[in-house]
């Protein structure tokens, strides 16, 4: 039998006529929803779109490709809001796409590369290059965010800050159980006989999580991983409760000693209520000297916070750049990048300073038709790790792709004036807010200083009954989109600014006359 005649084909096939056909009429119907919808659908929306859906008993009538894209287009389409389309939807820390990251997407789905596996060079042949490509990504975002690159051996892609989160505590149980067990019991590792005889073995009574201000991801890993809600316990500051407290951390680190209790230290690099962050420019050095005298684990959840370390480094920026120094000195580090890197859903990163405990939690035993994998406690930065064996996925997308095409296509120069422009919008915001009559800008501080001020607005209305409604009212205009949240029992407003469509200018009048839209609108009963 001959090999397939690989020469192109002079007209497209059916399959590829229909892509090309498929994408002109996408993007076509996504351009006028842009520009002629609000930035939520409305409820009238929302019922057409329910009425389109399949009733019961789903009984799977064959539609046909054509048929189905005009049902996607003309009855799903218009019922989805504008995270990515538009710049003004400031709801829970939401990046939108950027147009090259769109298509390297596009291209992910199209070739549809299953990342677990690592063929070195050695292999007999090429599989795919998608794993060199991923090693490289990282390493480029680890040159993005000034972390050294040959402090984080082990790295990978997940699904968002989340899973990060899980993988950071996942090893950091491993971690501080391991470092106690007796020679003898080298072997009896969490990974190898389960959290509760690896305890027994190591002497060890309970693990805690030591942090300030903790994301609710971080509460769902504790659960997830055996260690309970419970065991996470707040270290910060009264009056800044987002900033953590080292007296408070050497205390509940010197009784825990004192109690056979092992800890994991999490840093919150940029609290999800108010943007602030838990350490300052001389904290690190002195926690990871604590971690070191009381064999504990570091994980940075850096979520969107991590990225402050990729502004420029300009006096206007000096605080941020403060606020997220020492982060190298970190065990773990997870981020997003589906939020300030601009990248589609969903796409997370992971470093680690140790692949040997990255392995051992995640390598994926008793597979005989992978590729065979050997873990190393001296992994160069040049070898690259299979993603199967360090993460929580056997099976996953070509995630490192978008985030390659953005880097490679804004360079550090670009991705620097996209994280300026978002910090420089929350900054006008805020002192607009800061100003306002009618507004008070949270947290309150003796001293409002601009500066500290990263790509979150956290405020509400000073009048009571506005305050009980302000999300829905600003919402309800249909121009802007915003989060509620809670802030010391009250509720709040929060503006997150994270998509790479803002222009300071423009915006910052935009969103003044909003609020300025609500407030004055709005009659006391």
């Amino acid at each position: 039998m001959s090999a397939p005649d690989w020469e192109p084909r002079p007209t497209p096939d059916p399959e590829s006529a229909f892509l090309l056909s498929a994408y002109t009429r996408l993007r076509a119907a996504v351009s006028h929803h842009t520009s002629t919808l609000p930035v939520l659908p409305t409820a009238t929306t929302l019922t057409q779109t329910l009425n389109s859906l399949p009733p019961p008993p789903y009984s799977l009538p064959t539609l046909g490709p054509e048929d189905t894209l005009t049902h996607l287009l003309s009855s799903i389409l218009p019922s989805l809001n504008q995270q990515s389309l538009s710049p003004y939807y400031y709801g829970f820390v939401t990046g939108s796409s950027l147009p090259i990251a769109e298509i390297a997407d596009n291209l992910v789905s199209a070739l549809d590369q299953n990342v677990q596996v690592h063929f070195p060079p050695s292999s007999p042949w090429v599989h795919s290059s998608a794993t060199y490509i991923e090693s490289t990504t990282l390493s480029m975002l680890l040159s993005l965010l000034s972390l050294p690159l040959d402090a984080f051996p082990a790295k990978t892609f997940t699904t968002g800050a989340t899973s990060s989160n899980i993988l950071g505590l996942a090893c950091g149980r491993e971690f501080v159980i391991s470092s106690r067990l007796p020679a003898d019991s080298a072997r009896k590792t969490v990974a190898k006989v389960g959290l509760v005889k690896a305890c027994v073995a190591a002497g060890v009574q309970d693990i805690q999580i030591l942090t300030s201000k903790p994301h609710s991801s971080l509460l769902k890993a504790a659960k997830i991983l055996g260690l309970g809600e419970g065991s996470v316990l707040d270290v910060g500051q009264d009056a800044k409760p987002w900033k953590m407290d080292l007296d408070k951390l050497e205390r509940e680190l010197q009784e825990a000693e004192k109690n056979n209790i092992a800890n994991i230290i999490v840093i919150s690099c940029g609290e999800v209520n108010t943007g602030r962050f838990a350490t300052a420019v001389f904290d690190m050095p002195k926690i990871r000297s604590l971690a070191d005298r009381y064999k504990a684990w570091i994980h940075v959840d850096g979520a969107f916070g991590i990225f402050a370390r990729a502004l420029p480094k300009t006096v206007e920026f000096l605080i941020l750049h403060a606020r997220v120094a020492g982060m190298e000195l970190a065990d773990s580090i997870g981020a997003d990048g589906h939020k300030l890197l601009n990248v589609p859903y969903d796409n997370g990163i992971f470093f680690s300073r140790h692949p040997s405990t990255l392995t051992q939690v995640f390598s994926n035993p008793g597979a005989a038709y992978l590729a065979p994998f050997s873990p190393s406690s001296t992994t160069s930065q040049n070898e690259i790790l299979s993603p199967l064996n360090i993460g929580l996925e056997n099976s996953r997308r070509f995630r490192a792709l978008p985030v390659y095409a953005v880097l490679k296509s804004e360079g550090r120069e670009g991705m620097e004036a996209m994280f300026s422009r978002m910090v420089l919008l929350a900054r006008k915001i805020a002192s607009f807010v800061h100003d306002s009559e009618h507004y008070e800008l949270l947290p309150q501080t003796e001293n409002y200083i601009e500066e500290d001020v990263f790509m979150i607005v956290l405020f509400r209305a000073k009048s009571e009954a506005l305050n009980e409604v302000l999300v829905d009212r600003i919402n309800q205009t249909g121009k802007m989109f915003v989060s509620g949240t809670q802030w010391q029992g009250k509720k709040a407003v929060r503006i997150a600014v994270s998509t790479w469509r803002v222009e300071v200018g423009r915006d910052t009048k935009y969103v003044d006359a909003v609020l300025r839209e609500v407030a004055d609108s709005f009659v006391e009963a």
